[in-house]
């Protein structure tokens, strides 16, 4: 059985790996205050251009999510989000269980734009009864997208100042960040989103890590107190050098980008050869996320040689399915799936 199910299924990249079994009987500090999260913050921060920056780590990105809405967010406030957006879908209510709703603006593809906030911020204060309603605090993004769609420097740029014409920080939800910044033709880089949102996450999980996200307050002020709201939150692990130690491997000699281009790489060859086999593109997505529209017979028949990602049905007859590939995928395994169709 073939699996392009997610692109956490592998451990994690061979180099980590080693490194972790050289330093198992070291001693090292608890929480985050070990040499390792050390040096690894200093590379993240020199690859953002981003010197005054606040970083920290926590397991995972449900977990990320939520803990960094609730510690920005006042009581009273909410979060505006593309309704695709992952905190609205896939999250089991993480942020709402904080005392925060999802505010959704219906995205394109998992986009949402600049204008569309504007027309939603115009229209919240344009209520005379705005005090007695869940008010916008932040804004909530994905880069990639749950499409796999991702953001231009122009579009981001946008988005943010339009947050900080209503004082709401931008949020950039990083997860499968490695596989936007290695996306063909695009022009975000981590500089480029280092400047154009206030705090983002660089996924490690889905990009060559056991586990792990280091989130990054380009906003220094907005990292206060986050330490103890991140115990609180139950997201302070004890062993804190397993997550440093594998951000300071993938932020050296560049393999968070290097790792990231296979998964690229390997998703093309998957969107080309199913187009020229006849099998429907659903929509352009630029990253390792590739999705299809196939009949019910044909996802039937699809599952017996290969598990994959179920989206949506956008009709009784037909659904979108998704092919994800990672760090790790083999062209033996895209060849092969290929060799089915």
């Amino acid at each position: 059985m073939l699996h392009f199910d997610s692109d956490y299924m592998e451990g994690c990249h061979p180099l980590i790996l080693e490194k972790l079994s050289q330093i198992n009987y070291e001693k090292n500090e608890g929480y985050g205050s070990d040499k390792y999260c050390e040096s690894a913050i200093k590379k993240i921060k020199e690859a953002c251009k981003k010197p005054e920056a606040k970083v920290q780590f926590l397991v995972g990105g449900t977990q990320t999510n939520s803990t960094v809405i609730r510690a920005l967010l006042r009581p009273s406030f909410g979060v505006i989000a593309a309704d695709t957006g992952h905190i609205n879908t896939h999250e089991a209510g993480a942020v709402e269980a904080g005392g925060h709703k999802v505010l959704t603006i219906k995205g394109t593809d998992g986009k949402i734009s600049a204008s569309q906030i504007e027309n939603y911020m115009t229209a919240f204060y344009a209520d005379s009864n705005w005090e007695h309603e869940v008010r916008p605090g932040m804004v909530y993004i994905s880069h990639p997208t749950e499409y796999g769609t991702i953001y231009s420097a122009k579009e981001l740029k946008e988005i943010h100042e339009v947050c900080k014409k209503y004082k709401m920080p931008l949020f950039v939800d990083g997860a499968r960040l490695g596989y936007g910044l290695a996306a063909h033709d695009t022009d975000v880089t981590l500089p480029v989103l280092a400047d154009s949102c206030d705090v983002f996450y660089i996924g490690g999980t889905k990009v060559g890590a056991l586990l792990g996200e280091a989130v990054i307050f380009t906003d220094p002020c907005l990292e206060q107190d986050f330490f103890t709201i991140k115990k609180m939150a139950g997201g302070l692990l004890a062993k804190g050098w397993l997550i440093g130690v594998q951000f300071d491997i993938l932020f050296t000699d560049d393999n968070y980008i290097k790792i990231s281009k296979n998964a690229i790489d390997t998703a093309m060859v998957i969107r080309d050869g199913l187009a020229k086999k006849g099998i429907k593109t659903y929509l352009d997505s630029p990253t390792n996320q590739q999705f299809f529209l196939v009949s019910n017979e044909e996802e039937e028949r699809i599952h017996e040689f290969t598990s994959c990602g179920f989206m949506e049905k956008p009709d009784p007859d037909h659904s979108v399915i998704r092919f994800c590939t990672s760090w790790a995928t083999s062209m033996d395994d895209v060849n092969e799936l290929l060799s089915h169709f």
